[in-house]
């Protein structure tokens, strides 16, 4: 065990002097509906959450209290989350969460052109800030994770950049930076996106993929993007271009996202699909999920919307309102119907005599009398009308809504033929 797992104070004073920029901007086109009004970090997630909490809790839960959110694509409900729920840090004791817009601060006046751009675009704000570290960090991945520790092996190592990783089937890396590593896991190899990832030697149909997480000294990350800028070529991108091209001189290590005591790979997902979206919400529902939201000792901090308790009305044989095997937020109603194996968001209302099973419900939802619902994800402010069905007759699905390739029905409030006034 190294020097900084053994020593939090160490771990602590290195988390004081590291300034955590998060990538917000990110379009998440792969989510459908989901993001038509709304980047992909402020889509709903878990019951209550945004996708943006979980990496500004984890820098807040790490010691990380100097926060940039670089933000894009549909900033509007993002940039009011985090106003209404991050705004608690003091600026005398500088502690911030900053947000940091595609605006014409540059000559060219462009947008972001790509992650290492956004990142080149607001140096001047990050040197005032004077950071002895600068951790990047993708605001659209769900996980919990101690970014001290990370930050302490960069050091120890004596690495310029540092990435971090996590282990995943080959067939499935293709959407990754994909690492080779030599026997000190330094990086020897980069590929963005390869069509054939290469396995790690001895792990036979396992790849090492990039989390899109960095920590790099703060000399080095400015000497590179300035040089990245002035290339003619460049994508402007941490995978494709500031990576690759400074393996062979200088010095790029790879953290390996495990658990400290045990060596296994820890929680990480990328709801970068309905699919996926849909899946790890009611992975939640476990008894025992791999990614705990009780853990008191690493909270999941969140705008919390003042609201009553959940409440279920009637105890007839025939209308009984009760929820089973699921979770139900605040100022939720069950009237009448059953939730079988789904997460309810706030302020959902089930009607007599309805059901609801398997299914992920955003926010404002009603779900009138009679009306079943199976497999879905239901966008904020739907209104499913008195005995409608979703979820049971795919080609009829198919014809209003959005059904994924595993059978996931997505309906929206405009699938529906319904104004969308609700704020996303």
């Amino acid at each position: 065990m190294s020097d900084e797992q053994q020593n939090p104070r160490f771990v602590s004073r290195l988390t004081r002097e590291t300034l955590a920029l998060i990538l917000a901007g990110g379009r998440g086109s792969r989510l459908k509906d989901l993001t038509k009004g709304r980047a992909k970090p402020a889509v709903p997630f878990g019951g209550k959450f945004r996708i943006i909490d979980f990496p500004l809790s984890n820098c807040m839960n790490s010691g990380i209290r100097r926060i940039g959110v670089l933000t894009q694509y549909k900033a509007h409900p993002l940039i009011t989350h985090i106003q209404q729920g991050w705004g608690f840090l003091r600026g005398e004791f500088n502690e911030f969460v900053e947000l940091l817009p595609a605006q014409q601060r540059l000559e060219e006046g462009n947008w972001y052109v790509g992650t290492a751009d956004a990142i080149y675009q607001n140096l001047d704000i990050v040197a005032h800030h004077a950071p002895e570290y600068v951790m990047i960090l993708a605001g659209d991945h769900i996980y919990k994770m101690d970014y001290g520790v990370m930050i302490g092996e960069h050091v120890a190592s004596g690495a310029d950049a540092t990435v971090g990783c996590i282990e995943v089937p080959v067939e499935e890396a293709t959407g990754f930076g994909v690492m080779a590593v030599d026997e000190h896991d330094r990086v020897v190899e980069f590929q963005e996106k390869p069509a054939r990832p290469k396995a790690i030697p001895g792990q036979e149909g396992i790849a090492l993929a990039s989390m899109g997480i960095y920590v790099f000294s703060r000399e080095f990350l400015f000497e590179q993007l300035r040089r990245d800028a002035a290339s003619g070529t460049s994508d402007r991108d941490f995978g494709k271009d500031i990576i690759p091209s400074i393996i062979e001189e200088h010095h790029v290590q790879a953290y390996r996202f495990r658990d400290v005591q045990s060596g296994r790979q820890q929680y990480w997902r990328d709801v970068g699909t309905v699919d996926a979206f849909w899946a790890a919400n009611l992975e939640l529902i476990g008894v025992t999920p791999e990614l705990n939201l009780y853990d008191r000792e690493w909270p999941i901090w969140t705008y919390q919307e003042q609201l009553p308790p959940a409440k279920f009305v009637f105890d007839d044989d025939d209308r009984r309102g009760m929820a089973v095997d699921s979770m139900v937020s605040g100022g939720c109603i069950i009237t009448g119907g059953v939730v079988r194996h789904s997460l309810l968001f706030s302020q959902v209302c089930v009607e007599s005599f309805a059901e609801v099973e398997d299914s992920v419900v955003l926010p404002e939802v009603t779900i009138g009398r009679r009306a079943r619902v199976r497999r879905a994800v239901l966008d904020r402010g739907c209104v499913v009308p008195d005995g409608m069905v979703i979820g049971e007759d795919a080609e009829q699905d198919r014809a209003r809504f959005h059904v994924t390739p595993k059978g996931v029905v997505l309906v929206t409030p405009e699938m529906l033929g319904q104004e969308n006034s609700h704020v996303v």
